[in-house]
């Protein structure tokens, strides 16, 4: 049974008095003219506008809990007893040659000039937020000593409230981005890289111009959207000058903070803070080919895009103009994942479910590419926390994707390490975390890896929110290696369609991976009937194989 309660979540601190409440309105069945509340409609009575938003702001990360007709828990992993693919050139598949940590979980992405990274995940856009920003040396670090990407998100420049600009309203210097470009490359070694993502304001500010010219960053990011909202990112300020100053330099700020009522409000103390919002995404064709040419000229090497939740026809847009643009990562982020700050409301009842746009972003691709298109790599966002939805993501798409996009699950351990750092110096380590020791050593398990890394010397410097992004991005690794190694792929270019099965035939129609009942029973009815009598190892290798339809056959991916 679902119990989401739309008048009712955690994230905007609302409750239901009575048991028994009316699906649709969210609103209690019996409710009372003396109700001391606290739902929703009753606290936005005094508070307004101030239940959009989960809160506390900057406090807090907040994800969909909508629980959706099909998702990917509906899709199973497929385990095998025969044969193996991926394994280096030259080794032959035994008990002995074919073990799970030599599972190799690396991946790349790129049209021409790649970028690797160890594992196949990599961090959301962790942009203007209170949470990005107060955090940003455990987020960065950590990325970096793991060998993974890190986008660096929108209006960080924007916000920076030690900005300075030209005449011309461009960036001079922004101490903020350059605090953050400089300590993810501190630690950077070979593996990932730092990219920044752009929106409209970043673009009117020239944050590319900027980046490029003092930092030399090889990859811009162009940004259409994310699956958590339908608009630009937002944040708040809890300052009438600070409003007023973001509001000079361009942004939408609400309530109107020139406004005279809006600053009788804030004196009066009932008004306590003002939204930050940029402005909405205006896509099409030419525009965005000679964006992408102009990002090229300005040096870049690599330009990637961000796309959301949004109708098929702007997935198709992405997905083919990608392609004849030939950028090199297409991250396309569904309904359901997670923000800083996004509407409440709408992070749960706008956009596209992840497992769906994913699947018809694989329908897409598979299009263009029987057609001799090549399309650009992809990376499916919205809502992964754990190895076996990293497995499935890939397995779905393949082979076009080649990674999975994470934003509050790699944000997550950061936090967690910063505040056992916390807790140690102030003695109070909650028994979630005393029981394993009271010290660094003894709570990290990866704490002796992350030295190695980086030198006992060094080791000082290390942020312990890093090597909680370390400890979980480890656990992360080794889970995969051992689903991969169940399904016999020993590289992540030889996960395919055909390891995974559908758990329900809705599940089947929506992704095209058959129906669990359905999938390898032609191969099973040969052997039954003795029409094939020892499978050919050749018969089950293949690293692109890829499941048609809903049928039960399945071909070599050309």
């Amino acid at each position: 049974m679902n119990l989401q309660r739309p008048n009712a979540n955690d994230t905007t601190r609302t409750a239901n008095r009575s048991k028994s409440v009316v699906p649709m309105s969210g609103l209690c069945s019996r409710c009372i003219d003396s109700c001391t509340g606290n739902c929703e409609v009753f606290k936005a009575s005094f508070r307004s506008r101030e239940l959009i938003y989960p809160g506390p702001f900057g406090e807090i990360t907040a994800g969909g809990d909508k629980n959706y007709p099909v998702d990917y828990s509906h899709l199973n992993i497929q385990g095998y007893a025969l044969g193996a693919k991926g394994l280096p050139e030259g080794v032959i598949a035994n008990s002995d040659t074919a073990l799970f940590p030599a599972v190799n979980t690396e991946t790349e992405y790129g049209w021409d000039r790649r970028v690797k990274m160890r594992l196949p995940i990599f961090t959301g856009a962790l942009g203007s937020t209170e949470i990005a920003r107060k955090n940003w040396e455990h987020f960065a670090v950590g990325a970096a000593l793991t060998g993974i990407t890190l986008v660096c998100g929108e209006n960080v420049c924007g916000i920076d409230p030690r900005l300075e600009l030209d005449s011309h309203g461009k960036i001079i210097s922004a101490p903020d981005m350059d605090r953050r470009i400089e300590v993810y490359r501190r630690y950077h070694n070979n593996y990932g890289e730092i990219l920044v993502q752009m929106n409209v304001e970043d673009t009117r500010l020239g944050v590319a111009e900027y980046i490029i010219q003092k930092h030399g960053l090889d990859t811009i990011e162009l940004k259409w959207g994310q699956g958590a909202k339908c608009i630009g990112g937002e944040i708040k300020v809890n300052s009438l000058e600070r409003a007023l100053e973001l509001q000079r330099r361009g942004y939408i700020i609400t309530p109107d903070p020139s406004h005279p009522l809006s600053q009788a409000s804030f004196r009066d103390g009932s008004l306590k803070e003002f939204e930050r919002h940029s402005r909405l995404v205006f896509i099409d064709e030419e525009s965005f080919y000679t964006e992408v040419e102009r990002l090229r000229n300005l040096g870049f090497k690599r330009i990637t895009l961000k796309t959301g939740a949004y109708s098929l026809r702007e997935l198709a847009m992405a997905i083919k103009w990608g392609a004849e643009a030939q950028i090199d990562l297409l991250t396309i982020d569904g309904a359901g994942g997670g923000t800083g700050m996004s509407p409440w409301r709408m992070m749960e009842e706008w956009g596209i479910p992840s497992l769906y746009l994913h699947s018809a972003a694989y329908d897409f691709c598979r299009r263009l590419a029987n057609k001799g298109e090549r399309v650009p790599d992809i990376a499916f966002g919205g809502g992964f926390s754990s190895e076996d939805g990293v497995f499935k993501a890939l397995a779905l798409g393949a082979p076009f994707t080649k990674a999975v996009c994470m934003g509050r699950a790699l944000m997550i351990p950061g936090m967690v390490g910063k505040n056992i750092t916390q807790w140690l110096n102030e003695g109070k380590l909650p028994n979630t975390v005393s029981q394993f020791g009271s010290t660094p050593e003894e709570i990290f398990i990866c704490y002796e890896e992350v030295k190695d890394l980086v030198g006992a010397d060094e080791m000082k410097n290390i942020p312990l929110g890093a090597v909680g992004i370390y400890s979980y991005a480890e656990k992360i690794r080794v889970g995969l290696q051992q689903l991969m190694a169940g399904a016999r792929c020993f590289s992540i270019p030889a996960i395919s369609r055909s390891d995974l099965m559908s758990l329900t035939e809705e599940c089947a129609k929506v992704t095209g991976i058959p129906y669990l009942m359905n999938a390898y029973r032609d191969e099973a009815m040969e052997i039954i009937d003795g029409r094939h009598n020892g499978l050919d190892e050749d018969y089950i290798l293949g690293s692109l194989v890829s499941c048609i339809g809903t049928s039960r056959r399945f071909r070599t991916y050309e």
